[in-house]
């Protein structure tokens, strides 16, 4: 769905400094499967996010989401932010109805739309509370929901459970593994757990690399989705080979493994 070629991200310090962020990324995202952006802080995985999402400009290169080369915001992308970005003065209801309401739909629409969506995510009791009412596993079920709500076919999560508690976390990782299997949409996680990766994504991007960092390889995870597949000896077999792929420090460019 998505193709990077040769992409490169600088941010300006001042009138006559930059600072390269990334460089020379080359990468394709799947249709209709789930990939991990996975690497050490730095390295570039957020700012791919935010170009991705059309939210900043490249350097040099492009991106192509669907056959067309990606020039701002695409209405049919979803972004969710490391801390839900969720806005504390609206109730539940009016942060999963804001797409809607931004996108123009009518009234009769939104609310038929969003009661469906709360329901299926657990949240319809809780329409009228604010998210400091909410727990963390409610917070990033509501993110999500609101994501959905304009039915994308690209979804964008940064770090989305790195605030969550290992239990909330697991659950958390669970249900998004079923909305993907039930919407068929496009997702692309970015992650500092090698767990997580191997646990949510069809494929694992591993990033290198600091100012400038870039995308070195990926691992293709085809046992994804069995069941008990964190309790099963590949599980541990793909974590060991990311994470000694992530500590060499001679990964040819491009190379894969299935």
């Amino acid at each position: 769905m998505i193709t990077l070629r040769n992409l490169s991200i600088d941010y300006t310090v001042s009138s006559h400094e930059k600072i390269s962020a990334v460089e020379k990324v080359n990468a394709e995202f799947p249709t209709g499967k789930i990939s991990a952006l996975l690497g050490p802080s730095g390295c570039g995985k957020t700012s791919l996010m935010h170009v991705m999402a059309g939210l900043q400009k490249v350097s040099g290169g492009e991106i192509v989401i669907n056959n067309e080369q990606l020039n701002g915001i695409r209405k049919s992308t979803a972004i969710i932010f490391q801390d839900f970005g969720l806005l504390p003065w609206k109730t539940v209801y009016a942060n999963a109805e804001l797409p809607l309401k931004i996108n123009g739909t009518k009234k009769k629409e939104r609310k038929e739309t969003v009661l469906r969506l709360l329901e299926e995510f657990g949240l319809r009791e809780s329409i009228n509370l604010y998210p400091k009412q909410l727990s963390g596993g409610m917070k990033q079920r509501l993110a999500v929901a609101r994501s959905l709500a304009a039915v994308p076919d690209l979804l964008l999560m940064d770090e989305p459970f790195s605030s969550l508690d290992a239990l909330t976390r697991e659950d958390a990782q669970d249900f998004l593994l079923h909305i993907a299997a039930k919407r068929k949409i496009s997702i692309i996680i970015v992650t500092h757990s090698i767990d997580e990766a191997v646990y949510l994504a069809d494929r694992v991007y591993l990033m290198t690399g600091k100012n400038p960092g870039t995308i070195k390889q990926y691992i293709d995870i085809p046992d994804r989705g069995k069941t008990d597949f964190r309790t099963d000896a590949r599980f541990q077999q793909y974590c060991t080979l990311i994470r000694d792929a992530l500590k060499s420090t001679d990964i040819p460019e491009g190379y894969q493994h299935d």
